[in-house]
């Protein structure tokens, strides 16, 4: 049977009049938004660890920190890879089908809808990368006809089993004499928008407990695609995310009332991808093997270790501010990740976070602090970040949740980590752009 993974976003019935528990009275906040994502060129930096004495730093060697991968769906254990899951440490295929329906006649064509997805989708994971993956999107040119009605499949945000594999088992037969699937890594099924059936909260990534079976190949999971022309901003990126065993980052209050995004903010795709920051978390590009060991500083022992974090959108190419504001370039191999073991499956993660790369529209700069759980499944709550500014909001008229915009902890600041005693001082900035942090474990 299907397993379905849950969306990322609100219902469109939700999207209106929603607040946050911590906003002023009256005040104007727009909770969802299609801004579109700047694209900037930055440059990276090159940055050192330094340490003092007694604790270490290991950025060369992050085992004592890196959680063993649990049972949990989607778990953010870092120690071992999922096999069942592609792993974009190289070039991937993805074969993109548009699907029409007997009940309604297209009004955009496979070329137009192709084009609201990339390249920006690919773009998104080349700078989240630092060009250690690109995915290669193989658009079919024509549509193929399902053979019942749009309305038939009863598509839903919450789709019944047996409605989605009539779709899907539909689908794949209607495909089947199109496309060779052994050659792809990634599929994507995008209905026709305009068909009257085709409900856009729907969109998901439906994993399969008894693979599909194709062309010689197992298809163990199919990315449908149910989005408006034009589409939510960076959601297909987003839904390849979890192609990668990316969980959901955000909080599904159970009756659908309240806020979303309590969990992580603006801070990461997988949250939510209307997010001004949306860049992966320096621990996801860790899991997915885009952080070598060296990049990663395990912080261990009872006194302060200082090291230096690059802004983590550096990468090669990106040009940053430096600390006297004028653009610095550096190769982007330096610490990106400090973090800190609070148990056998919890860790904090620090990181630089900044208006580079795909945090272009970032609403504060600083160090970013969350929780990682690596028991903890797919949308309920995995990572956490830990707001360093708690009686505080910003950028309330762009932000998925203000309350978490300025959590950063700013230069010049310094913050001690609710229950876990750990401390953090961002010192300084280095003349690339660099941030000097001293980070001391409760």
């Amino acid at each position: 049977m299907p397993r379905q993974l849950p969306l990322r976003r609100l219902p469109r019935e939700a999207l209106k009049g929603l607040g946050a528990g911590r906003r002023a009275a009256g005040s104007a906040w727009t909770r969802l938004r299609s801004t579109t994502a700047l694209c900037t060129t930055m440059s990276a930096l090159a940055a050192t660890s330094l340490v003092t004495a007694p604790s270490v730093a290991e950025p060369f060697s992050p085992a004592p920190c890196a959680l063993q991968r649990s049972e949990a769906h989607h778990s953010e254990g870092v120690g071992t890879w999922n096999a069942a899951y592609p792993r974009p440490s190289r070039e991937l295929d993805a074969v993109m089908v548009f699907l029409s329906f007997p009940d309604s006649r297209p009004l955009t064509t496979p070329e137009e809808l192709a084009a609201d997805h990339f390249p920006a989708t690919t773009r998104f994971f080349q700078r989240a990368s630092y060009g250690r993956f690109t995915l290669r999107p193989h658009p079919l040119g024509h549509w193929i006809r399902m053979p019942r009605p749009s309305t038939a499949y009863v598509m839903q945000r919450d789709w019944s089993p047996g409605h989605r594999s009539a779709y899907l088992r539909d689908a794949l037969a209607a495909v089947d004499e199109d496309v060779d699937f052994s050659r792809y890594d990634v599929v994507y099924f995008v209905a026709d928008p305009d068909a009257p059936g085709v409900d856009s909260d729907a969109t998901k990534v439906v994993n399969l407990e008894t693979p599909l079976r194709a062309d010689g190949t197992d298809i163990r999971r199919v990315v449908t695609v149910f989005e408006n022309h034009p589409p939510d901003r960076l959601v297909l990126a987003h839904e390849t995310g979890h192609v990668f065993d990316l969980p959901d980052l955000y909080h599904r209050p159970v009756d659908g009332k309240g806020d979303w995004d309590t969990h992580v903010g603006d801070w990461d795709l997988m949250g939510s991808q209307f997010g001004l920051a949306p860049d992966l978390f320096g621990w996801h590009r860790w899991k997915l093997g885009w952080l070598q060991p060296r990049q990663v500083a395990c912080v261990r022992g009872t006194g302060p270790t200082r090291l230096t974090l690059e802004p983590l959108g550096a990468g090669p190419g990106v040009e940053v501010r430096g600390a006297a504001g004028a653009p610095a370039f550096g190769l982007g191999r330096g610490t990106k990740l400090a973090v800190v073991r609070t148990g056998a499956d919890s860790a904090l993660a620090f990181e630089a976070r900044g208006p580079v790369g795909n945090d272009a529209a970032a609403c504060r700069s600083g160090v970013l602090v969350y929780r990682v759980r690596s028991g903890e499944e797919s949308g309920g709550g995995p990572i956490e970040v830990v707001d360093a500014h708690p009686d505080t909001e910003a950028c309330w008229e762009n932000s998925v949740y203000p309350p978490l915009a300025d959590a950063p902890v700013a230069l010049g600041e310094s913050f001690t980590v609710p229950g876990e005693g750990t401390r953090v001082e961002v010192e300084g900035r280095t003349p690339s752009g660099a941030w000097t942090v001293k980070i001391t474990p409760g």
